[in-house]
């Protein structure tokens, strides 16, 4: 059975930082491409970064992009999504994604991925 399981959601200031945690199970985690959504209220869900089975290749929307990083540990079975300069826009539940086994490649489109945590809260005050 897979497990997709989120943390280090919380609550910062505008301008902070919080480096999200998602351990993965039950699957071969070292091929699997990983990535995060979020969807704020009211709001469609947005792919924010992914990473490919290999590390090599990283996707981040734009409105992310040189804020976020994304890494990984095979050894721990975890992905990792540091942000940094947090705004408030980017309050939302993030969730955290598996799928594409072995692509070259990872893109934030939501077919791609199989696997989904249940999310965690991140929240950024003004």
């Amino acid at each position: 059975q897979v497990q997709v399981v989120e943390s280090g959601g919380g609550l910062v200031q505008a301008g902070g930082s919080l480096r999200l945690s998602c351990t993965a199970s039950g699957l071969e985690f070292d091929v699997y491409a990983m990535g995060w959504f979020r969807q704020a209220p009211g709001k469609e869900r947005e792919g924010v970064s992914c990473i490919n089975w290999s590390g090599d290749s990283t996707y981040y929307a734009d409105s992310v992009k040189d804020r976020f990083t994304i890494s990984q540990d095979p050894a721990k079975n975890t992905v990792y999504l540091q942000m940094n300069s947090l705004k408030p826009e980017d309050t939302a539940i993030y969730y955290c994604v598996a799928g594409r086994p072995l692509a070259s490649t990872c893109t934030v489109i939501v077919g791609w991925y199989q696997h989904w945590g249940q999310g965690t809260q991140v929240t950024v005050s003004p």
